[in-house]
């Protein structure tokens, strides 16, 4: 039986808990309580009950039915009494008020001794067990140091400060103010904590033991990701694998909507092993680094880009539109650009209504094969994209425009045409970004990019230029045209401007992904106030600097696919084949 059984999900999760300790002929605990945060409002709601009757309880029955049980944070206790009386006033989660918040608070150990009395008398216990008066001291220490919430904790002294109360017996620990969920793995190994990561899709998921249950599926939620902490690995009873990571002794973890912020370690101490331990420690400094990339040298790149028609009949006439010019601009230079094409001939060019340069090309001769090929070579000095950006400085969420502002990006901020339930959904995803980064605008956005990036699977063939936003979000997988589709659906969703665009990705000369090398690539630009259009490349989870070469933008795919045509006459079934070859020139 899990002592401590804790949940954070991105958005709001309603799920059914099953307290099978509970059932008539079991031998029940001393108590037991769950704490959540009903309308992810910062006050917290509290069920409890001590001293459960042997024959069942109706509280518990209520839990597993009741409808309104839904919040982004859940904190189960079941107790076992070693210090204080069976009594409410000694059953957990506890809660109390501080900042302008419900803090809950569950403790998984027991004291050898008493702690000394506090230096100050601001918090004090209703009851009399050891782990109300820990909760007392968090909260005077937390006060004296002046901050109102956890997310301003300093989390290096908060380890050093519960290690020192960790001294006095086993203390595992998990608190949280609403926002943020911490969780403390006593440094003895007398109580652990272990840890799963739960990553979508799925379509059911249930955890448990014989003791306890929880359906996080069945009154719907589908496909959060979410962080499930326990004293004790519990298994999945689902197609879902379990993945438990144990938090090392005498380390901090906090989880905010369903992602690890933070890992503070002792020490000196070892990572303990396990590939899912490492894999988030890798992941915590990837994003790390994101949040200022180095800057990179000037670079001057050749692009081959060629293009082939085959067709099983002739055609006997064809109009195209061709969108194979790089853009020319402060961040990049068009230094040489040559377009050929086998038949027909090339017509006018111009400036579409996103800049573009654009050319129409007629052939108006019978052919099998039609070859257009281009040859660029561009220079791209977008060095430091985040040069701009000064640490103090915050742009926050909601972003406002002048007018004329408005009117200029209104094509750039209209979510696509889906149902309103899936808009919804949409939103309620990209605002669990905006909550967990506290409404910063572009730690908003670079937690967005490394997601996409981390979470969804480059897969060739599953999807089409049909596919939408949300069919992306609901499979977690696709190529970077589907990936730059969701960054734009979820900016706009987040009133921040988003255009498609198209261009090529140098990956190196032994890159292994030569999928995104050998084939135009996509990403997104979002307009930052007062500082412009800035590259976000979800498929691989970096802002885009002197490896991108820009050559079109638009709202969508549409608008600045590379080539488009129309055959009036004959074809049948065609067959297209496109190549890109991106090479530094020394």
């Amino acid at each position: 039986m899990p002592n401590l059984l804790a949940m954070s999900f991105e958005g709001t999760l309603a799920p059914s808990l099953d307290l099978r300790c509970l059932a008539p002929g079991r031998t029940p605990p001393d108590g037991w309580g769950i704490g959540y945060y009903p309308g992810s409002e910062p006050s917290a709601g509290v069920l409890k009950e001590h001293a459960p009757p042997p024959g069942g309880s109706i509280h518990s029955e209520l839990v597993k039915a009741w409808g309104h049980l839904e919040s982004p944070l859940f904190l189960l206790h079941i107790r076992t009494a070693k210090w204080g009386a069976i009594s409410d006033a000694n059953t957990q989660p506890f809660c109390r008020s501080f900042g302008g918040r419900d803090w809950l608070f569950g403790h998984s150990g027991s004291l050898h001794k008493a702690l000394p009395p506090p230096p100050e008398t601001h918090f004090a216990p209703v009851g009399s067990t050891d782990s109300e008066f820990v909760f007392c001291r968090l909260l005077s220490w937390v006060q004296a140091a002046g901050w109102q919430r956890l997310g301003e904790v300093d989390l290096e002294r908060l380890r050093a400060w519960l290690a020192e109360l960790n001294a006095f017996g086993p203390l595992t620990l998990i608190f949280t103010d609403g926002q943020d969920l911490c969780v403390y793995a006593d440094a003895q190994g007398a109580s652990g904590a272990w840890l799963w990561r739960v990553a979508p899709p799925y379509d059911r998921l249930v955890v448990g033991d014989e003791d306890v249950e929880m359906d996080l599926t069945k009154r719907g939620a589908k496909g959060h990701k979410g962080v499930i902490v326990c004293t004790e690995p519990i298994e999945s009873r689902t197609d879902v694998k379990a993945r438990w990571a144990p938090v090392p002794p005498g380390a901090l973890v906090v989880v905010r909507q369903g992602a690890v912020r933070a890992e503070v370690l002792p020490p000196n101490a070892p990572r303990p092993p396990g590939e899912e331990a490492h894999s988030m420690a890798a992941e915590l400094e990837a994003r790390s680094k994101l949040r200022r990339p180095p800057v990179t040298p000037v670079r001057v790149m050749d692009v081959r880009h060629r293009t082939v028609y085959r067709y099983d009949k002739p055609v006997e006439r064809s109009a195209h539109v061709l969108r194979l010019t790089p853009i020319h601009d402060r961040f990049q230079s068009l230094l040489s650009h040559e377009l050929k094409m086998s038949a027909g001939s090339l017509r006018e060019e111009y400036e579409d209504v996103f800049g573009n340069r654009v050319r129409r090309a007629n052939v108006e001769t019978p052919y099998t094969e039609l070859v257009i090929e281009a040859l660029s070579r561009v220079e791209l000095r977008d060095t430091d994209p985040l040069g701009f950006h000064t640490p103090h400085i915050r742009t926050t969420f909601p972003l406002l425009w002048m007018p004329w502002q408005q009117t200029m990006l209104q094509p750039f901020l209209q979510p696509p045409a889906l149902p309103d339930t899936e808009l919804e959904e949409l939103l309620e995803y990209a605002m669990s970004f905006a909550r967990r980064n506290d409404f910063d605008l572009l730690d908003t956005l670079l937690d967005l990019n490394f997601t996409l990036f981390k979470e969804y699977k480059y897969l060739q063939g599953v999807t089409t230029v049909h596919t939408t936003p949300f069919q992306v979000y609901a499979a977690r997988r696709g190529v970077c045209q589907d990936f730059t589709n969701l960054f734009v659906c979820l900016a706009r969703l987040l009133g921040v401007p988003a255009r498609y665009t198209c261009g090529y990705l140098y990956t190196g000369p032994k890159h292994a992904n030569t999928q995104q090398a050998e084939a135009s690539h996509a990403w997104a630009q979002v307009y930052l106030p007062e500082r412009g259009w800035k590259g976000f490349d979800p498929t691989n989870g970096v802002l885009t600097q002197t490896h991108h070469v820009r050559v079109a933008v638009g709202r969508s795919y549409t608008d600045a696919a590379p080539t488009s045509g129309t055959i009036y006459v004959g074809g049948g079934m065609e067959r297209l084949e496109a190549t890109v070859r991106c090479e530094p020139v020394e």
